[in-house]
């Protein structure tokens, strides 16, 4: 598993919400955010952002370059 999809998946379930739940609040199918967390599928650039700022974290975090 690639550290995007490792820190999707922690983040989200640090959130305690459903994959269903956060598709639905990024406006993607649910099947597409399952792929995100399997590291099978990618985010556009515009989903990715809106990932970040829901969890309140950098796009620079998601996507493994920094720690913070």
């Amino acid at each position: 598993m690639d550290i995007f999809a490792e820190r999707l998946k922690e983040l989200r379930t640090q959130s305690h919400i459903t994959q269903r739940e956060i598709s639905q609040i990024l406006n993607v199918k649910q099947q597409s955010y399952s792929r995100y967390e399997l590291g099978t599928g990618q985010p556009s650039l515009e989903t990715l952002c809106k990932i970040a700022e829901y969890y309140n974290v950098s796009v620079d975090y998601l996507l493994g370059i920094s720690e913070i």
